[in-house]
């Protein structure tokens, strides 16, 4: 059911394996562990990558457990090497942010299929500028969400030491996964970082919905970074951006903190790294230098 890869990056100084390095002796400058593996997934109905990164101190320390950084668009390809290279560098000991991560990247196979909700149609896309010829496959993220939850996430706590924190980072499409999960299973995570989100989706269907579903009561710690990239790029995504923001802030109940973020310098397509950044410090403000 699960398969192991190995690939190499060359140029980057990165040592990306398999489990079976476990068994070396640690090296002086500890490396940059990746393993790749396969998931024969029920609910998709397909074999899925995931890519999976260790702290470095893993192999050494064998009774330590740790929280769970979740990636949407984690394709090597995709997000994966760049956000966990962000986590990396947030967890080393002089910065010390927040405590050492395993990083789980899932990679697409059809993430507009994947992300979206159903709809009863697609005519709100004309108002954004797509044609329904782009979208043949749709509204298929209750799967994706329960293979998250039945399969991914007990998987991995499972196969490695984990403890109960859990982050899910989305961006566009992803985004839009993630606020879904959030208004709907939020249980599933207790840290949000949600990047320029395609709320527009349904025509703004989860945030009309938003008040009704923050309702239910919900006694979990739960953060929430929201990230919206410049306005005069796109005005919708940039105002739903805000719309989530301050209904979360008026529904959400004292244990959810919120925390917006405008990045005038950034668009769409630049965001994700300077937002993953951000969040991390919106959200973890003190280092081992600033308490």
């Amino acid at each position: 059911m699960y398969k192991n890869s190995i690939f190499t990056l060359l140029g980057l100084n990165l040592l990306i394996s398999v489990g079976t390095c476990f068994g070396q002796s640690p090296s002086k400058h500890p490396s940059f562990n990746i393993i790749t593996q396969t998931i024969a997934s029920k609910k998709l109905n397909e074999t899925r990558v995931i890519n999976i990164s260790l702290p470095d101190d893993y192999q050494t320390n064998s009774k330590e457990k740790y929280p769970v950084i979740y990636l949407l668009d984690g394709g090597i390809e995709e997000d994966f090497v760049h956000v966990a290279g962000l986590v990396r560098y947030n967890t080393q000991p002089w910065i010390n942010r927040f405590p050492k991560s395993i990083v789980v990247g899932i990679e697409n196979t059809n993430r507009r299929r994947d992300f979206s909700y159903p709809v009863p149609n697609l005519d709100f896309l004309a108002r954004m500028g797509f044609k329904k010829e782009q979208y043949p496959l749709y509204g298929g993220s209750a799967n994706f969400i329960s293979f998250l939850e039945h399969e991914l996430q007990p998987y991995i706590n499972q196969q490695y030491r984990t403890t109960e924190g859990k982050t899910i980072i989305g961006e566009s499409f992803a985004g839009l996964m993630a606020t879904e999960i959030l208004l709907k299973h939020r249980k599933l995570f207790d840290t949000y970082i949600i990047i320029s989100p395609s709320l527009w989706w349904g025509n703004e269907g989860l945030i009309a919905s938003a008040p009704k579903d923050l309702s239910i009561a919900n006694d979990q710690e739960i953060k929430v970074y929201i990230g919206a990239s410049n306005k005069e790029e796109d005005l919708i995504m940039y105002n739903d951006a805000v719309a989530l923001s301050e209904t979360l802030k008026k529904n959400g109940g004292s244990h959810m903190k919120v925390s917006f973020d405008y990045l005038p310098d950034e668009i769409h397509s630049t965001i994700i790294h300077q937002a993953v950044y951000n969040a991390f410090k919106l959200l973890y403000p003190h280092t081992a230098y600033q308490k």
